[in-house]
């Protein structure tokens, strides 16, 4: 074949770490989880009903916490990450939340934390310092390998009713609102936050709190195909 017809392979792009935050609230005895629609001129998930979440940025392995992961959760984001980057991940998903939806997961403090960057300022300006005891962590992907855009996301489960606030997005997830899950399965959503959804009722019981799970899933591709694993 002449090398001017040759086809180059395209490169396969390395997922990025992200995290996403699935906050539910009960009302009427059952789980509502907060959603979003992400706007359609997103290069990533258009037209689609989402958590929030988003990339680990560096300063979210820096940034004071008032409570820090309980042991267990930290035991098994280590199996895949680092305990700095463990760490960080748990900060994102905090982070990003706030960012797209103004609740807050954490405690007032009279000593905010100094030279914040600007992801983590807004946040701390509001008077808390993050927390990170009541989350739970739940779940992970990697985007398929044929995706142009791809991440390592963990997914953590929070009782929403600890949080603070009102919601008021950013702009970036249209209409949000706490979506029961029987409607919430029915909207168009991501795969993977279709799994999420399945598995919550593995995860909240008829009170409302979270149990915590033997194992935590991994979905992922090998050889070309899509497999569950655990860690």
């Amino acid at each position: 074949m002449n090398a001017n017809t040759e086809e180059t392979p395209r490169r396969v792009a390395r997922p990025r770490d992200a995290a996403t935050l699935v906050l539910y609230r009960m009302r009427r005895g059952r789980p509502c989880v907060l959603m979003g629609l992400r706007h359609s001129r997103h290069r990533f998930m258009p037209d689609q009903f989402v958590f929030p979440g988003g990339r680990v940025d560096r300063a979210d392995g820096y940034v004071p916490a008032a409570s820090e992961m309980q042991p267990h959760v930290a035991k098994r984001l280590s199996k895949a990450a680092s305990p700095h980057r463990a760490r960080a991940l748990a900060m994102a998903a905090v982070r990003e939340t706030f960012e797209e939806t103004g609740l807050i997961l954490g405690q007032r403090t009279d000593a905010p934390p100094r030279r914040l960057g600007d992801d983590w300022r807004h946040f701390c300006d509001t008077g808390f310092a993050p927390s990170l005891d009541s989350l739970e962590y739940i779940c992970r992907a990697i985007t398929p390998p044929f995706r142009p855009i791809r991440f390592n996301a963990r997914f953590f489960l929070a009782d929403g009713s600890r949080a603070h606030g009102r919601l008021a997005g950013s702009g970036e997830l249209l209409d949000l609102d706490w979506i029961p899950l029987t409607k919430a399965r029915k909207l168009p959503t991501p795969r993977i936050q279709q799994v999420v959804l399945d598995y919550l009722d593995e995860l909240i019981d008829d009170e409302g709190r979270i149990r915590r799970p033997r194992r935590v899933p991994v979905q992922r591709m090998r050889h070309g195909r899509r497999v569950q694993e655990f860690e």
